[in-house]
This record gives C-alpha cells, sequence and structure tokens, in this order.
C-alpha cells in the first residue's frame, strides 16, 4: 500500500542534526570501503588512463552505487516496506556485488599473469590512451560500473527514508545531494591522491605485472568486503 504523500519540511534542529549524520556516514562509509576506490587506482594505472578519465570513471560508478540505493529506499517507502525489509534486499545485492568483484578480480588476474608471462611489456613512454594490449578487457570500466549498480550503499537508507517517511521530500533530495556529493567527492579525493602517490614511486621494471596487481587489488577488495564487512 503506497502511503499518502504530505508536503512538509523537518524542523531546523532535526534537519542540522540529519545532515551532520549524513555528512559522517558518507565520509566514513567511503574510507572504510577500499571498494570505493582501490579498483580505480589500480585500472587507471595498469590501463594508462588519462586523469580526466579516472575523473570520469570513479564519478560514474559512484553515482550508480549511491543512486541505486536511493532508488531501492524511495521505492520502500513510496509501497510500504519496512527498514528491515530494504536492508535484507541491500545484504542481497551486497552479497551479488562482493562475489561479483571477486570474480572479476580473480579472471582479471589470471589474464594479468599470463599477459605477464608472455613477456608483454611497455619499457617505453606512453601517452594517455589506453593500454592497447588490453583489448581482450575493453568492457572491463562497464563490469566494474555494473558491480557498483549492485553494491549497496546500506548505511544511507535509513537517512533517506526518515524523511521519506514524513513525506519530507524537499529533506529527502537534500540528503541524497548531500550525501552522493560526499561520497563521490571522498572517493575522488583518495582515487587521485593515491595515483599521485604511485607516480612517485620507482615502478617502472615492474609495468609488466600492472594488470597482475590490478586483478589481485580487486579480487582483494572483493574479499574485504564479502569476509571482512567492509
Amino acid at each position: 500500500m503506497i502511503p499518502e504523500i504530505h508536503a512538509q519540511s523537518l524542523g531546523p534542529p532535526e534537519m542540522s542534526v540529519l545532515l551532520l549524520s549524513t555528512a559522517g556516514v558518507a565520509i566514513l562509509h567511503t574510507l572504510a570501503g577500499p571498494d570505493h576506490y582501490l579498483p580505480f587506482v589500480v585500472l587507471g594505472r595498469a590501463r594508462r588512463w588519462s586523469t580526466a578519465r579516472v575523473i570520469g570513471w570513479t564519478a560514474l560508478c559512484g553515482a550508480a552505487h549511491v543512486g541505486s540505493s536511493v532508488l531501492l529506499a524511495l521505492v520502500g517507502v513510496l509501497f510500504g516496506h519496512g527498514l528491515e525489509r530494504v536492508r535484507a534486499v541491500e545484504e542481497w545485492r551486497g552479497n551479488v556485488a562482493a562475489w561479483a568483484m571477486i570474480a572479476f578480480g580473480a579472471v582479471y588476474l589470471v589474464w594479468g599473469v599470463k599477459r605477464a608471462l608472455r613477456g608483454v611489456a611497455h619499457r617505453h613512454e606512453h601517452g594517455a590512451g589506453e593500454d592497447e594490449d588490453a583489448r581482450g578487457f575493453r568492457a572491463t570500466p562497464w563490469v566494474l560500473f555494473t558491480i557498483f549498480v549492485f553494491g549497496p550503499c546500506e548505511p544511507m537508507i535509513p537517512l533517506v527514508m526518515y524523511p521519506a517517511a514524513q513525506g519530507s521530500w524537499g529533506d529527502v533530495w537534500t540528503v541524497v545531494v548531500v550525501f552522493s556529493l560526499l561520497t563521490v567527492g571522498a572517493m575522488l579525493a583518495v582515487v587521485l591522491g593515491a595515483l599521485r602517490g604511485i607516480r612517485l614511486l620507482p615502478t617502472r621494471s615492474l609495468e609488466r605485472f600492472n594488470h597482475a596487481v590490478a586483478g589481485g587489488t580487486i579480487l582483494l577488495a572483493g574479499c574485504a568486503i564479502q569476509f571482512l564487512g567492509l
């Protein structure tokens, strides 16, 4: 049964607490989850993406990650589903996303190791274009995007459902915008900072293993989500 919707807003003190909670949850949730930034760091490095491309894919996946959970929360409110039921769906989505990331990382790791053992390495400076030897994995960023669509943003659910359940739709969108901007912003900050740091390391002799390292890192990130609850 769809609840009746009334146009109203939360009071200033209540909204202030909600927004402070939203900001804290968004930043801590992002920093605590290695899946929010490690895949973009290692893929950007391995595939020699330009900074603009790294920013684009990170922002797109971050938006998909938040947007799918917002949609689920709003559907839960509109059709009268309780928080526990919505969380159960989020838990299922989380399992799907974690196992998908594990499988993706494992396949990419095996391919990267085989590529490295064949001696395929670029020992000269390249432009900003993507690694042409990675043609077999051109769909990699879209696979990652799909995983992020399934990836739940569970801590955000109660933050959105609380004002939505009271019909405070203006406040709902305020929470959504704040949470989205801070989540994507934190993802970008960590990714760009990590890429800048990596460029300072003497890793040229290990370039042939970049794809294997990327696959292994994504595999470990997926395992951290599934088995450690990060």
